[in-house]
């Protein structure tokens, strides 16, 4: 019996889960300024008091490891290595774009894609792209967004958008298979994927796992602009 809990640190909503065997017992989350760094250990004893649940009980950690706010990451993982230590139990380490996916939905048309981004700068984000069973078809890097991104998956079917850079990537893409969906990634989609990588022992070696900050990058040139060198 695998009870998990799971922490999303990435983004300015900090939120934490506990799943037994896969299934949600409870989830705590709060959207202020601070809230990663003041909150997150209430939130996770609030949890626990309200599940009716103590920490030595718990087999595994699950954390999102990025890409996300520098600080938010740095501050998840310590805590989620700081547990997995202090109890001796595994942790798992989760993508926050492949989490974030999840938040689509299951019922998806078959040649429907999810395009998970979280906002970088200007017009630049950070992106996967999965098929509609949540595959990883192209892994994460990071592009400079204009109107022809993306056209040969538009071109076919249905593109789901989903994170916080979906406003400007509407004000750019302008197509009829495009829908965008504004929802915050939680830790509920983290301990999802946690509990398909615990049944399969993918546990991060205390050690040496870090986040993924993604600090160093190449943007893809766009399209649109002559200026830039090939």
């Amino acid at each position: 019996m695998a009870l998990i809990l799971s922490l999303e640190t990435s983004t300015p909503v900090c939120s934490v889960a506990l799943h037994q065997n896969g299934v949600l017992l409870g989830v705590k989350e709060i959207d202020q300024p601070g809230a990663h760094s003041e909150q997150l250990i209430g939130l996770i004893e609030d949890l626990l008091k309200d599940s009716n649940l103590e920490t030595s009980q718990l087999g595994a950690i699950a954390v999102s490891e990025g890409p996300g706010s520098y600080t938010g990451l740095r501050i998840g993982v310590s805590t989620a290595k700081g547990l997995a230590f202090a109890f001796g139990i595994p942790l798992l380490g989760v993508s926050t774009l492949a989490a974030q996916a999840r938040g689509v939905g299951a019922e998806l048309e078959n040649d429907a894609v999810i395009v998970s981004m979280l906002d970088a700068r200007r017009m630049e984000v950070y992106r996967e792209i999965f098929d509609k069973d949540q595959n990883s078809i192209k892994f994460l890097e990071a592009e400079e967004i204009n109107e022809l991104s993306y056209s040969e998956f538009l071109d076919r079917g249905k593109v789901y958008f989903i994170g916080d850079a979906v406003d400007k990537v509407r004000e750019i893409i302008s197509n009829k298979n495009a829908v965008f969906i504004e929802k915050s990634i939680s830790a509920v989609e983290v301990g999802e994927i946690a509990w398909l990588k615990y049944q399969k022992s993918e546990f991060e070696d205390l050690a040496y796992f870090t986040p993924n900050y993604l600090k160093e990058f190449k943007v893809l040139k766009s399209k649109k602009n002559p200026l830039l060198l090939s």
